[in-house]
């Protein structure tokens, strides 16, 4: 497993790297046409497939021995996923603890847990269709 742990950090900071440009582009682009609400929803959604495409075609280098390491796998990817984005959010860049927690309200209209819950399922499904 250490090589799989260290292949699947490795993609994680790639998808970190295309998670950072979906929302540039998300401010850059998607929020100042169509509100911040809109352009929150289609930033979630492109993300998500993005993670997928990601997951699919990195699944063959990460090489799960098993359904339990590709669970491993993207366990592994939301908590640093989780971690980057509460520490980083709130430490580095100085948003508060409420901010950082709306995204997670369904209620209020966020679809923004279909992106950790997308990074959990990710390796797995991508490792289980591959095999």
């Amino acid at each position: 497993m250490n090589g799989v742990l260290i292949r699947s950090v490795v993609v994680w900071c790639g998808l970190l790297v295309v998670a950072i440009v979906n929302g540039a582009a998300r401010e850059g682009f998607l929020t100042p046409r169509w509100g911040e609400h809109t352009a929150h929803a289609l930033s979630t959604i492109t993300l998500s497939a993005s993670i997928v495409l990601v997951a699919w075609f990195s699944i063959g280098w990460l090489d799960p021995r098993s359904p339990r390491d590709a669970w491993k796998i993207g366990g592994g990817w939301v908590a640093l996923t989780l971690a980057f984005e509460f520490l980083a959010g709130h430490y580095l860049f100085g948003h508060p603890w409420s901010r950082l927690l709306a995204d997670y309200n369904v209620l209020a209209g966020r679809i923004w847990p279909l992106v950790p819950i997308t990074t959990l399922l990710a390796p797995v499904l991508s490792a289980r269709a591959r095999l």
